[in-house]
């Protein structure tokens, strides 16, 4: 006998096969209020990213005007250094995952005259290495997760014409594997973050030809368990954010017609809390704004009309995108 599937089994919860939009909103707004929060204190290494992950599922919802917009945008500017780049938090070290999370924000609320912008395209440049790769900050860490934060950053503030495009370009595509997946350096195993990582990079950069669309499809669409979910590599368990990072994924090569809509949609909606609103990455898990966002963009991306569209590059609104006029280019 082979070795069984790691699955997990869904719970036959009614509640759960709706979407509770009207309670996922309520959890993202009580968790901005309440600041002594244990599990709001220990995140502050990634305050910035967590702000950018509950506004952009308020907006996603239609209910960005319930947050609190000038002391987002206080906050944002009190964590940009001298240097141009942006902290998750005050007295923390720049980086580039927090300095996107910043612009993205900023675009949400059409604030970026807030923010010194020279002083981030400054930054983000000077973090690109002689192999066109991109370190997240001063430390010296390479990882392609950095070359999509590098040039989706200055894609969003009009400035790709401050690094090296074509050798960003070249190093993601050393980073590529036999089953046309994406490792986080050369010679790392493939892994669906970091495929979505490669290939919204490459989008950006207008190199989506270079892919091999069907090897990869293929790979994706075996992420997809037979509970519905999806995860990230061989022998994992479904994770609701890979409802993201596989189908994003997906949906930039033109395959996201190769797994299964309702299945996906039936594991998504069963790690809905019917209690407290959010999402968790497995059905009874401890929910967050990380995973309520992205199993609201995986809806989105599966058509749900009670969710705005999103793009599948940035991650955020498409009408912002549109908006911003760096609406990148998919395969078919």
């Amino acid at each position: 006998m082979g070795t069984p599937i790691k699955d997990v089994k869904l719970p036959d919860i009614p509640e759960r096969k709706n979407l509770l939009l009207k309670k996922h909103a309520e959890y993202i707004a009580a968790y901005e209020r309440d600041k002594n929060d244990y599990e709001y204190c220990v995140t502050e290494y990634l305050r910035m990213s967590g702000i950018y992950w509950g506004l952009t599922a308020m907006d996603l919802m239609g209910q960005l005007e319930v947050m609190n917009k000038a002391e987002v945008l206080d906050y944002v500017r009190s964590c940009q250094h001298p240097c141009g780049g942006v902290s998750a938090c005050l007295n923390h070290d720049p980086h580039l995952l927090h300095t996107l999370s910043a612009v993205q924000i900023l675009a949400l609320y059409d604030g970026m005259n807030i923010i010194d912008i020279d002083g981030v395209v400054k930054f983000t440049a000077g973090l690109q290495q002689p192999d066109g790769s991109f370190v997240g900050d001063k430390w010296g860490e390479v990882d392609t997760r950095f070359s999509l934060c590098a040039l989706a950053t200055l894609a969003l503030v009009g400035r790709l014409d401050a690094v090296d495009v074509k050798k960003a370009v070249s190093f993601i595509l050393s980073c590529m594997n036999f089953d046309g997946g994406f490792g986080c350096t050369p010679g790392s195993e493939s892994h669906a973050g970091q495929v979505y990582c490669c290939l919204g990079a490459l989008a950006i950069a207008d190199a989506l030809h270079h892919v091999d669309s069907d090897s990869l499809g293929w790979w994706l669409c075996e992420r997809q368990l037979p509970s519905g979910g999806l995860n990230g590599r061989p022998e994992k368990l479904p994770d609701v954010c890979y409802s993201w990072w596989v189908l994003s994924s997906l949906k930039i090569i033109g395959r996201i017609h190769w797994i299964s809509k309702e299945k996906l949609v039936g594991y998504i909606l069963a790690c809905q809390d019917e209690e407290t609103g959010g999402f968790s990455d497995r059905p009874g898990d401890i929910v967050d704004p990380y995973h309520t966002l992205f199993g609201l963009a995986g809806l989105s991306l599966l058509g749900n009309d009670r969710i705005k569209p999103i793009n599948p590059v940035f991650c955020m609104p498409q009408y912002l995108i549109e908006k911003l006029n760096c609406v990148p280019k998919l395969l078919d």
